[in-house]
């Protein structure tokens, strides 16, 4: 299943395992949950993984867990678009390769981010949008780069309208819920869910003729702590929930990792997995004019020059 991305060293040891060599990952919320479990199993055959992470004392804990590997860490808060563009100036300056962006941060929780967003909108989205723009020049010096986004099975929930009126109280409302009861900041995560799917779609289009491929991931729901910015009694309504279907974070890594490393991916680029496996979206997640129409308001949102 591991192999190669980009011109990185292929070996095979003696053992039988594969080894990624002179490869530089990074992973957005790479110290806890899924992100942690995927951070260890990519240092663990052989890569070089940068952690992006907000929480810096739960970062350099995940980096000592790891420290036998290549690992560091450099601050990252999705929800400051500040910080990214000063975290992604950081990185092209010190970093001279990327080969695979893994987009896994992700929350439930109400609240604003500090450019004013739902913090939904603003972590799940629009930070991890903007971070894959001003990285991409890097990934597509490579021989073949990836960019895997973590989305949910929640997307099938969600819902993008922007028709007239819709669009103008997005854009003043920087929102994409209604309000602070249980069941809109949970739909407000669903559409960012949805979100993630649109953006992989319409970025695999961007990205035809070039070397770099795309892929949105559902990694099973997974005992993470996806919920830990909600309060006590929003708890009791989502982690019910989530114990239904109770993956551990190593897990619910595999189907990222399989997206990060698998051989044969390309002709998949801008498709959703599951299970390892590609899965067919429902109409609101293959909808081209809407994964445009996100485009165009996430980078005007994110004070990127239009590229349409």
């Amino acid at each position: 299943m591991l192999s190669v991305l980009g011109a990185a060293v292929l070996l095979l040891l003696a053992a039988g395992y594969l080894l990624l060599v002179n490869t530089l990952f990074e992973a957005p919320g790479g110290n806890t949950g899924i992100g942690k479990a995927t951070a260890l199993q990519l240092a663990g055959v052989g890569a070089r993984v940068v952690l992006a992470c907000r929480n810096q004392e739960k970062a350099r804990e995940a980096a000592r867990h790891i420290q036998q590997y290549n690992v560091v860490y450099i601050h990252l808060d999705l929800g400051s678009l500040r910080s990214v563009r000063c975290f992604a100036e950081s990185f092209l300056q010190t970093e001279k390769r990327l080969d695979l962006l893994i987009n896994n941060a992700g929350l439930v929780a109400h609240g604003r981010t500090e450019d004013g967003f739902g913090i939904e909108l603003g972590v799940n989205h629009l930070g991890h949008f903007l971070l894959t723009n001003l990285l991409l020049p890097r990934l597509q010096e490579g021989e073949g780069g990836r960019v895997v986004t973590l989305s949910s099975i929640a997307y099938r929930w969600g819902h993008i309208d922007f028709e007239l009126s819709v669009l103008q109280a997005l854009l003043k409302r920087k929102d994409l819920g209604t309000g602070r009861f249980s069941w809109q900041f949970f739909h407000a995560y669903c559409n960012s869910k949805l979100c993630n799917v649109l953006f992989t779609l319409h970025l695999a289009k961007r990205l035809q003729g070039s070397r770099v491929t795309c892929y949105s991931v559902h990694p099973g729901v997974v005992r993470t702590e996806l919920s830990r910015n909600v309060g006590l009694w929003q708890k009791v309504f989502i982690e019910p929930i989530a114990r239904l279907l109770f993956l551990d974070p190593s897990t619910g890594a595999q189907t990222t990792l399989h997206c990060a490393l698998q051989e044969g991916l390309e002709p998949y680029s801008g498709r959703h997995f599951s299970c390892c496996s590609v899965e067919d979206v429902t109409p609101r997640g293959r909808d081209h004019a809407v994964a445009q129409r996100l485009w165009e308001v996430s980078e005007q949102l994110c004070g990127l020059p239009s590229t349409s």
